[in-house]
This record gives C-alpha cells, sequence and structure tokens, in this order.
C-alpha cells in the first residue's frame, strides 16, 4: 500500500507536468497519511519497514533511468509498477534502526511482531545490519539476514580445470570426469502434472483452489530445492579442488527459446555459474568466462588444428592433424580451459604456481551503515 500510494503520486506529479516528488516529500506525506482514519492501520506496522518500501521505489526509478540512459548494462527495465497484495512472494525489510534482535534462544525479535521461532541453516558470522523475511509461493518464509563477511582464502590447489556444460551431462570436466545431469523437473513430472490438473478442476477463488494451488508451489519449490543443493555440492566441490576454473559464456536466453527449453530452464547453468564466481571470490580462486563463439567443438586439444564444425550426435572424432581420438565434451572442456589462459595437460592441468588473493568484491554490510 505505502509503495503503490507513493508510485501514484509520483505518476499523477509526472502527467500533471509537476517537478519530481522528492524522498523527503513521499516521507512526509507518509506521515500525514497515518494520521487519516483510513490509513491507520499503518501505525500497527514499524515504521522502518514502511519507509523501506519507499527506499525501493527509490531503487525502482533508479534503476530504470540507469538503464534507459544506458548506464546500467543488460536488458532494459521497465517502470515500476504497482504492487499487489495477491502477489505470490512478499517480502518486509527490517534496518538496525528498526533494533530487531536474536534472543539467546535462537527466536527472532521482530518490532511489532514479536518473537519468531527460527530454524537456523547456519550462524551469522558477525552482527547482521538487516533482515529480510520473505514469504514465497509455497507459504514458507525466510529471514535474510545481511552481514559483513571476510574472505576465506582456501591453501592453493595445484590443478586447474574447464567446464563444458551440457544437457546429457550436467558438466565435463577437462579431467575426462563427466557429472550426469540429475533432470530434476523431469524426474517430478508426474507429480507436477497430477498438481496442476487438480489445480485447474478447481472453482476460481475458492479455498479449495488457493490449497491446490499451495500444493504446485510446494511441488515446484521442492524440485527448485534439489536443483539448487546440487549446484552448492558441486560448486563447492570444484572450487575446494582446483585453484583456477573456467567456464564457457552460454546464451541461456537464446537457448530458452528453442525446442530444448525445458531441458535448459532444468539444468540451470546460470545459477550454478554465479555460485562457482561467487564462490571463487570468497575462497581466493580464480573464475574465468570464454566467449560463447570460441570454437571449442571444433579445436583439437592436442595439436590446436582447427577441424571444422560437427555434428551433434558425433561425439567422438579423430584429429585429421595428429590423429588423436577425442570425446567432443572432454575436448570442449579442455579447450574452455585454454582458452581462458590456464595450462591445461591431457591429465589433468598445472596450474601456474602460488595463490591468489580473495578478491574484496563481496557484498555485505558498509561500515556504519543502519
Amino acid at each position: 500500500m505505502v509503495f503503490n500510494d507513493a508510485l501514484r503520486a509520483r505518476q499523477q506529479a509526472h502527467a500533471a507536468g509537476l517537478p519530481h516528488i522528492t524522498d523527503a516529500e513521499l516521507s512526509a506525506r507518509l506521515t500525514a497519511a497515518k494520521a487519516t482514519p483510513e490509513r491507520a492501520w499503518l501505525s500497527d506496522v514499524s515504521a522502518v519497514v514502511l519507509q523501506q518500501a519507499l527506499a525501493d521505489l527509490t531503487a525502482a526509478y533508479r534503476n530504470f533511468v540507469a538503464s534507459f540512459t544506458g548506464r546500467r548494462m543488460g536488458p532494459k527495465i521497465a517502470p515500476p509498477t504497482f504492487r499487489s497484495r495477491k502477489d505470490r512472494r512478499q517480502a518486509i525489510r527490517f534496518t538496525a534502526n528498526a533494533r530487531f534482535k536474536i534472543l539467546p534462544s535462537g527466536k527472532l525479535r521482530l518490532p511489532k511482531i514479536g518473537d519468531v521461532p527460527v530454524r537456523w541453516s547456519r550462524s551469522l558470522p558477525s552482527e547482521p545490519s538487516s533482515v529480510t523475511v520473505v514469504k514465497d509461493a509455497a507459504g514458507r518464509y525466510f529471514a535474510s539476514f545481511v552481514v559483513q563477511a571476510a574472505a576465506e582464502p582456501l591453501a592453493p590447489a595445484g590443478t586447474v580445470v574447464g567446464i563444458d556444460l551440457g544437457l546429457t551431462h550436467f558438466a565435463v570436466l577437462s579431467d575426462g570426469r563427466k557429472v550426469a545431469s540429475p533432470r530434476f523437473l523431469r524426474r517430478a513430472d508426474k507429480k507436477l502434472k497430477r498438481a496442476q490438473q487438480a489445480l485447474s478442476r478447481k472453482q476460481k477463488d475458492s479455498r479449495n483452489r488457493e490449497k491446490a494451488r499451495v500444493k504446485v508451489a510446494r511441488a515446484h519449490a521442492r524440485v527448485a530445492d534439489a536443483r539448487r543443493d546440487f549446484h552448492h555440492q558441486l560448486s563447492t566441490a570444484l572450487i575446494r579442488d582446483n585453484q583456477a576454473i573456467a567456464v564457457e559464456d552460454l546464451a541461456v536466453k537464446g537457448l530458452a527459446r528453442t525446442r530444448l527449453a525445458r531441458s535448459v530452464h532444468d539444468a540451470g547453468w546460470s545459477e550454478f555459474t554465479a555460485m562457482l564466481e561467487y564462490k571463487a571470490r570468497l575462497y581466493g580462486r580464480e573464475f574465468h568466462r570464454i566467449g560463447r563463439f570460441e570454437p571449442t567443438s571444433q579445436v583439437c586439444s592436442a595439436c590446436g588444428i582447427k577441424d571444422g564444425p560437427k555434428p551433434l550426435h558425433v561425439r567422438v572424432w579423430t584429429c585429421a592433424g595428429c590423429g588423436m581420438t577425442h570425446d567432443r565434451d572432454v575436448n570442449a572442456a579442455r579447450n574452455i580451459a585454454r582458452a581462458a589462459g590456464l595450462a591445461v595437460s591431457a591429465c589433468g592441468a598445472q596450474v601456474r604456481p602460488g595463490p591468489v588473493p580473495a578478491q574484496r568484491r563481496e557484498a555485505g554490510t558498509l561500515r556504519g551503515a543502519a
């Protein structure tokens, strides 16, 4: 409601040709609205949560303008739109000003809400500066804390690895290892289909339909959780065992528009490579992306001769230059590592010696931030 009121005020001012309404003026209007009978219920909510809704609107406008003017890279961002109370994902944020507290019993004390029991996934590394409570489509609640995260460099490793991501095998490594694709979504097809059919038979806006919708959301959440756990375990193992990692910058959006779209989304390559990148920064490893137009499947990893494009059904081929027989995916993984400037050998890869300091760009709490 606060977000929508502020957005409507700015849109009306823009349509009337009036100056842009500042954040301070929006905050003053919010304070005045809380004194009216129609908005008196806003006083039942922490004032910090309401101010954070205004901050979200300001950030949305700032991102839109940066995208429109070209200062922000990536796809264009649309201007802010109104939020609905029927949105399946909802969130509130408490900063340090709200004086939320983690109790010795492990409960989370939130202003004007009370003590909330928490099932902790791990202990916090430092004092949190804010907490965001999220309710997802499946009706589950999560508390996400912003903390100061220090780099944790691992002991130097003596190997590097190139990774060729695919669908038959989720990942093929330059040392010859192949990681099978779990295909979580495909395995859950029957259960998801039955849940979706049950939802479609329910009367619109009925309580039974809402129950069926939650069942569908929970089924999808289980698939997403299983995929995320697989990505975390594999990415952590690769970061722990290798000093440097190279992957190909895949055109996921393009592939998601083909007949392979369902399998591409099921694999979750973007999420996996993002995990590799931030874990490499955190643990003092090297992470490299190579261009998607590198001919990794056409070049012999032994002699470097470009042997030309090959149909997808050709999984093994022999180099016309040196006569070496290659597994298509393993050869591509070795070429990915070489294209990133890593010294890879056929037996698994020696990397130039010396530890790599962690990059201090990890998101965290700024000193003195509220």
